[in-house]
């Protein structure tokens, strides 16, 4: 598994177990820099620890805050797909870089990671 297959696991594993979701911001927001796809992304990560390294590596005045996994999964994704934002996922190194997700993607692998059904086909009419 590549490096940033690992630190994507890591997200969903981590986020699954501690119910959090952190991100840095400063007074004016969060970051979305364009991803390897040349398309923006909102990075997110599974730790404090990994969300302090990327502010101190971006610089400025970013801090480290989070969400509580049911905000992010509730309102903060539906926002960032109606913003047509990709997901960034525990960017990592330094040039923080990782992978990014479409917001049905990130649904798709949180859905899997907390063990519960993804919604089934509508059953058929009878």
């Amino acid at each position: 598994m590549s490096q940033s297959g690992a630190q994507a696991a890591a997200f969903f594993r981590d986020v699954a177990r501690e119910q959090t979701v952190w991100f840095v911001r400063d007074d004016a927001g969060s970051p979305a820099p364009m991803d390897s796809s040349g398309r923006r992304a909102a990075p997110f990560w599974s730790t404090a620890a990994r969300a302090k390294r990327a502010a101190e590596l971006w610089g400025g005045n970013l801090r480290v805050d989070s969400l509580t996994l049911d905000h992010w999964r509730n309102a903060e994704l539906p926002d960032l797909s109606d913003e047509q934002l990709l997901v960034g996922i525990n960017w990592s190194g330094p040039r923080l870089v990782g992978w990014s997700f479409t917001v049905p993607e990130v649904i798709n692998r949180l859905t899997h990671a907390l063990g519960e059904s993804s919604p089934g086909p509508a059953p058929a009419a009878g």
